[in-house]
Parts: structure tokens; sequence; C-alpha cells
């Protein structure tokens, strides 16, 4: 059977009253600050944070023997993904198309 979903839905809950609904959802707007920024929920930086005082840690790999580095794009790459060598070094297949 074909189905309309275009149609408006009917359901039970379409006969509340819209002060059943209004009790249900909190009201945004009373001022109460939760513990997180509601425009930066995760406690990302903004962008032109001074970031002069955090350490990063990262771990850096050795070059492995199955990797290459593109000298055109400069990403490691696998070995199967050199396309050709030039005198300069390897070129990806990305690159060389």
């Amino acid at each position: 059977m074909a189905t309309d979903y275009d149609a408006p839905r009917k359901t039970d809950d379409d006969s509340e009253s819209i002060e059943a609904l209004k009790e249900r959802v909190p009201d945004k707007l009373s001022g109460a600050v939760g513990d997180e920024d509601a425009d930066n929920p995760s406690g990302f930086e903004l962008p032109g944070a001074d970031l002069s005082d955090l350490e990063l840690d990262v771990v850096v790999l050795p070059p492995q023997e199955d990797e290459f580095t593109c000298v055109e794009c400069f990403l490691v790459k696998h070995r199967t993904q050199i396309d050709h060598e030039t005198s300069i070094g390897a070129i990806c297949v990305e690159c060389a198309a």
C-alpha cells in the first residue's frame, strides 16, 4: 500500500493543549545559567583565544618502511600510492592525475 508522506499526521498527542506543552518544555528565557556555556557546549577554545600557556602532548612517529611523502602535496601515503619517482622524490597517484 502506498503511503502519502506529505499528508498531515494525526495522533493522540495533537489534542494536547498549548498550556500542557508549555509545562513540558523548559523556559529558555528564564535566565538560568547552566554549568556549560550554551554557545560553546563542548568547551572548545574560540578563535583568537590565547593558547600560549597550553602544553600539547603529541606523539610523532618516524616514517614507516611502507610509507612515503609526496613531493607535490606533502602528504604521507602508503607505498602503493606512488605513481612515479622524480629526481626530487616520489609523486602520489592523485597529484600525477
